[in-house]
């Protein structure tokens, strides 16, 4: 199937999973060329969500993301973040008060207010980045300083599942998450985004609650990491 037929396909099961409501596509392009993401924003995803940094400039130097918002979507590493503050519309993958202060601080430097998501380590996951549960609404207090970082919502990746529906409990989680902090009052944040779910599960993100997810090898096909570590590592 072509990138196009992909996408269709995919909107199909998110209109089946979610019933009602709007639902934003966000092509995760890590290990994809300019070529494919062009065809990505042909066929009309939402956004296109980058994984690595130096893929990203490579990327849009190419003019590869035009016509769709740019998310950056890995893990985002401190000396890296002069690079991506300002040239993404949203940082989906804030997981520290130390990350959100140097991201506030550029953005400050350039005159910007920079949108970001709160990453939750949902399944407390020593390997993975990403703040507890119980530390969301002091990071979101914190996030008052920053009048130059607006909070926009929160994401998590949950643990690779063996079956369908094994993450349900967590999404459900983050949902929990999300509404209930959306009922209180922060400076400089929302919950506008509950951003969940990958190729493997995103009709159980959409059915708990998503309304953003994050879709690569569905509409890219699966990736051949061997082939493209040598050119993609940082």
């Amino acid at each position: 199937m072509s990138i196009a037929e992909n996408v269709e396909k995919i909107r199909r099961n998110i209109a089946e999973a979610a019933g009602s409501g709007a639902v934003l596509l966000v092509a995760a392009t890590k290990m994809n060329d300019a070529a494919h993401v062009r065809e990505a924003v042909a066929a009309g995803v939402d956004a296109c969500g980058e994984n690595r940094v130096q893929e990203f400039l490579e990327k849009n130097a190419q003019n590869a993301y035009d016509g769709a918002p740019k998310h950056f979507i890995g893990h985002l590493q401190r000396n890296k973040v002069n690079k991506i503050v300002g040239s993404v519309d949203l940082i989906q993958s804030v997981g520290s008060a130390e990350l959100l202060t140097l991201i506030g601080r550029r953005a400050e430097s350039l005159g910007i207010v920079q949108d970001v998501l709160i990453e939750i380590n949902i399944a407390g996951e020593a390997q993975k980045s990403g703040i507890e549960p119980r530390q969301l609404e002091e990071i979101l207090e914190f996030s008052a300083n920053f009048s130059s970082v607006r909070v926009r919502g929160l994401m998590c990746i949950p643990p690779i599942s063996a079956q369908s529906g094994d993450n349900r409990a967590y999404f459900a989680r983050m949902r929990q998450l999300f509404v209930d902090n959306g009922h209180k009052k922060y400076d400089n944040a929302s919950m506008d985004f509950l951003s969940m779910g990958m190729t493997d599960d995103y009709m159980d993100a959409v059915r708990e609650g998503a309304n953003m997810v994050r879709i690569g090898s569905a509409i890219f096909g699966r990736r051949d990491y061997g082939a493209g570590k040598s050119l993609l590592e940082e």
